[in-house]
């Protein structure tokens, strides 16, 4: 690929190298020639093993964990390939870390979402491609171009094909009242009805289901979010659908494999038959277990790359 007189190379850090490695061959690239790796005191050490100097250059870099040190490699990275004469440097960051950090929940917290977008952009990335930011108003912290990429439509042509006909059978529920939109338009992508899960929570990974609003008597549910962490909120959804609303049958779906703490033993002791989700975030293979069905990000990230690169839009990717 050379449209417009600059070569594109892909490089990843240590983080999510399987995907990295989908981009560049759905691209038809070998991967750039880069290490990762860290000094006896911790540090993070980048070397570059190849020229960058005048090349179109995306580092691909989950800032899951461990969190801290996938974020400096990134910004390692990114002034490495800088102070080399890269011509652009685009930070793909398929899972966005820190992005719950959005907001002032209370007196005097940081906002750390923030804090993080201005160290990517001091650190010399020119622009940043990301899917499903835990609050889509996150771009606006960044004073440089945001392509927000959607993990809804990997999502629902999945369902699609797995429903077939029998799409009457199946409500599409959001676990509580912030995911109400997301669940809205995933229900009008695969044309189900919509439900809604009222709950109140007491503190922070605790959650106590209160009411569903809508029917979910007799039916299939689909649970859908942006991430799951401790699964404590979706394993208290399913719970409720089935035992306060009836329902028969509970599938999850989400972009972003977090599974932090009891998560995958609260998945696998709970009412849902199956757990969709991106590899977005790698999932070690002592947390894989036979509920989980994962899909690949890699064909639409490097989609969106090819289209950045071409100075196409990157918009009709989310008709």
């Amino acid at each position: 690929m050379n449209f417009h007189g600059k070569d594109i190379k892909i490089f990843t850090g240590n983080s999510n190298k399987e995907v990295a490695q989908g981009i560049a061959g759905c691209l038809g690239l070998t991967l750039g020639k880069s290490d990762c790796s860290k000094f006896s005191d911790g540090e993070i050490a980048v070397s570059l093993h190849e020229s960058v100097r005048g090349s179109d250059c995306y580092i691909v870099q989950s800032t899951c964990d461990p969190v801290n040190d996938n974020l400096m490699e990134l910004l390692i990275m990114i002034d490495a390939m800088k102070r080399a004469s890269a011509a652009r440097i685009t930070a793909v960051i398929p899972y966005f870390g820190y992005a719950r950090q959005d907001r002032k929940a209370k007196a005097r917290d940081p906002i750390s979402a923030k804090l993080v977008a201005d160290i990517i952009t001091s650190a010399g990335a020119d622009r940043v491609l990301t899917m499903d930011l835990h609050a889509p108003q996150i771009q606006g912290f960044f004073n440089i171009p945001v392509d927000h990429l959607v993990g809804a439509p990997l999502l629902a042509n999945h369902l699609r094909e797995k429903i077939g006909s029998d799409i009457d059978d199946y409500v599409v529920v959001s676990s509580d009242l912030g995911s109400v939109t997301r669940a809205r338009n995933f229900a009008a992508k695969i044309g189900c009805p919509l439900a809604i899960i009222d709950k109140r929570r007491q503190k922070a990974n605790v959650s106590e289901v209160m009411n569903i609003i809508g029917d979910v008597s007799g039916k299939k549910i689909i649970l859908i979010d942006d991430m799951i962490d401790t699964a404590g909120t979706l394993c208290n959804a399913a719970q409720a659908v089935v035992e306060k609303g009836g329902a028969t049958e509970v599938i999850a779906c989400a972009t972003h494999a977090v599974l932090s703490g009891p998560a995958v033993d609260r998945i696998q002791k709970s009412p849902i038959q199956e757990v969709i989700l991106l590899d977005t975030i790698p999932i070690a293979d002592e947390k894989i277990i036979d509920k989980f069905t994962i899909l690949p990000v890699a064909p639409t990230f490097a989609e969106a790359i090819e289209r950045i690169y071409e100075d196409k839009p990157v918009s009709p990717m989310f008709g």
